[in-house]
């Protein structure tokens, strides 16, 4: 063994980890500690992408474990009980506080049924915790219910002795009345302990309702990442006081008549809703009609109001997004300042030297020489709006949320993890990308330092700030963003031009490649990710599976799990999202249906259907010791022996507590 007190460095590092185990039996027992751990089977990883503001899906899907809590119920139940109290038993461990209510208002004998269910819950909280050390399910177990909770996991009724003792801690737990507070502890346990990491691969917010139910349910997770996604980028890009961003966030809520996470955070849109009824009063705005999804319904009276407002932003968002255009010509997208090249007489625009027949040309506020300046009206109504969105405490509070729990990429148990692509050169090299004025970065240090930029944006003192903020929009939309990769973002041609082929988007050389094994691995290769079953994991463009379409690529290198969770997506993709699970065993993809609803999930006992795909099986059940944590326990193992060398040689002296 080399042993490092060979030098002060060392020496000090020793004598800092000598605080934390003053003696050599401190020490040891700490070495024993990890080895053990070592040995035990590796956490279950849940990896979802693109959910989209559906926080009724993710939250199930996060309380059923994407379908593991079902799995594991059949095999410990099996044909001891019938379907239907499999089916209320996994209810009520999802929804126990609203499962229990509809209980005690049918069953006869609750105290009989109270005892039962116990036993069941422990029976699976005794299954989803064996593979966790019993200090980590401790740190998981609610103080008011902890030693009862320990008490029972380690204990068994086939044990003659101690079969009246569980007895007896069961029947009090009835008779002094906390049988509901019990139950509901012990099934948020499970829970809990069914997930042991949860990755997001990106796009939170955007078209669904409830972004920020899912960005409070994320704040109270126990382990979680983000691999940030472009929507998510267009939020932080707002709350960071880019203007353009702030009006594509208010278009697309607009675009989907959804308004539910802005008014959640206090926007106030009353300006905006004065603003278009003064200017658009006579406008029938027919291409700004709202998507409604099913089961949003609108009066027609809303309807031509929410038309009005979507276009009067829209136009705001082409002008903000010319100006930071023009402000930086590096970014080579001044062919995107599309109310200049609007012919306003004939009623046509010009596209790379052709014109094209436009819908309509009622832009009020527009002066032909000089179309991209805001009137008077516009540049108040954009001042109030940016100040809406900096004073918003609760979106703040969200955004760093993202920002201390992500960044544009991570490395997980040999899985590189982002959002959408890696710039690519047409012969599959990674290519070189301008972030800062005459900066290029390539691969994963274009990656880091992207990351650097987000961040800087919300520094009070980085030189880089006006940049910074202003990038935000190259994200969203350039060319060469890792988020976007593609030609265009042709939003004014699909509102505004008859020719549909101005509408096509030419995705990027990641997404013409990507199926390409060698392709995958010089990424993979660039990233440093090591490992014999090594993998990219993604979204961002929704897999058609209702189509055919396979969302394992590249010979199994590459797995795209953007399924779908939007309902605006639902029709196109013929599912509604995956999640992919990692566990002891291997990879199982999980395919979801459409989930009708909390409520008929609790009073119907309907679960999301789901289809399970086997995608690689490990030779061994994998453990921590295959893991990255086990790279770090035993570096943590080496510096303990290192410590034990320095007290048995007297080169540090124990400390008695």
């Amino acid at each position: 063994m080399k042993h490092l007190t060979g030098n002060e460095t060392d020496l000090h590092y020793l004598q800092l980890l000598a605080q934390s185990f003053p003696t050599v039996a401190d020490a040891s027992t700490e070495i024993i500690n990890l080895e053990a751990i070592m040995a035990l089977p590796k956490g279950t990883e849940h990896f979802l992408a693109d959910i989209h503001g559906e926080s009724e899906a993710f939250r199930h899907i996060l309380k059923n474990a994407s379908g593991n809590i079902k799995r594991k119920v059949n095999e410990l139940f099996g044909n001891d009980i019938r379907e239907s109290e499999k089916k209320e038993l996994c209810t009520l461990i999802y929804y126990p506080e609203e499962k229990l209510e509809l209980i005690k208002a049918q069953e006869k004998d609750i105290e009989d049924w109270y005892r039962i269910t116990i036993h069941q819950l422990v029976k699976v909280c005794r299954d989803v915790s064996s593979k966790y050390t019993r200090s980590k399910v401790r740190k998981s177990l609610p103080q008011d219910f902890a030693y009862i909770i320990e008490e029972l996991l380690h204990e068994s009724l086939s044990d003659n002795d101690k079969a009246a003792y569980v007895s007896v801690i069961v029947n009090t737990i009835i008779s002094t009345g906390r049988a509901d507070d019990f139950i509901c502890a012990i099934c948020n346990v499970i829970q809990r302990l069914a997930i042991d990491q949860l990755h997001i691969l990106g796009d939170i917010y955007d078209r669904g309702p409830g972004a920020h139910i899912i960005m409070d349910t994320l704040r109270q997770y126990h382990s979680w990442d983000i691999q940030w996604g472009n929507h998510d980028v267009l939020w932080m890009g707002a709350s960071a006081g880019n203007d353009a961003c702030i009006c594509n966030v208010l278009r697309l809520c607009l675009r989907y008549a959804n308004l539910t996470t802005i008014e959640e955070y206090g926007i106030n849109l009353v300006p905006l809703a004065t603003f278009a009824l003064d200017v658009y009063d006579n406008d029938p705005c027919l291409e700004f009609q709202p998507k409604l999804l099913p089961g949003n319904t609108m009066d027609e009276k809303t309807k031509q109001l929410t038309a009005k407002m979507h276009k009067a932003i829209a136009v705001l968002q082409f002008k903000t997004e010319a100006e930071i255009f023009t402000r930086r010509p590096e970014w080579q997208m001044t062919d995107r300042c599309m109310l200049s090249m609007v012919n306003y007489e004939k009623g046509t625009c010009n596209i790379d030297g052709k014109d094209y027949e436009m819908k309509s040309c009622n832009f009020p506020t527009v002066d032909p020489l000089h179309p991209n300046k805001l009137t008077a009206e516009e540049a108040d109504l954009m001042q109030k709006l940016h100040h809406s969105f900096r004073i918003s405490e609760k979106l703040h509070k969200h955004i760093r949320t993202l920002l201390s729990h992500g960044c544009m990429y991570a490395i997980s148990n040999s899985n590189l993890l982002f959002h959408a692509a890696i710039p690519l050169n047409d012969d599959g090299s990674l290519k070189e990308v301008e972030i800062y004025p005459g900066k290029r970065f390539a691969g994963k240090d274009l990656m880091h330092n992207i990351g650097m930029m987000i961040r800087e944006a919300f520094q009070n003192d980085s030189d880089d700030k006006d940049y910074a903020r202003d990038y935000f929009l190259y994200l969203w939309c350039g060319k060469e963003s890792p988020l976007f990769c593609k030609s265009k973002m042709a939003t004014f041609e699909r509102y505004f031009l008859v020719d549909k082929d101005t509408y096509k988007e030419e995705k990027g050389n990641y997404f013409k490649l990507r199926d390409s094994e060698e392709v995958c691995d010089r990424i993979l290769d660039a990233f440093g990710v090591k490992g014999t079953n090594r993998h990219i994991i993604n979204g961002h463009v929704p897999v058609h599976a209702g189509s055919g379409e396979n969302p394992i690529k590249a010979g199994g290198k590459l797995m795209v799990i953007d399924g779908g969770f939007s309902e605006a997506y639902h029709k196109e993709t013929g599912i509604a999202g995956y999640t992919l699970v990692y566990h002891s065993r291997g990879f199982q993809l999980v395919q979801h249906e459409p989930f009708t609803s909390a409520r008929d999930a609790i009073a119907r006992e309907i679960d999301i259907k789901s289809t399970t795909q086997i995608i690689e099986m490990s030779a061994h059940r994998m453990l921590v010791a295959d893991t990255d944590k086990g790279e770090e326990l035993r570096t943590q193992i080496a510096d303990l022996k290192e410590l034990l060398y320095a007290y048995r040689h007297g080169i540090i002296t124990e400390r008695r507590r």
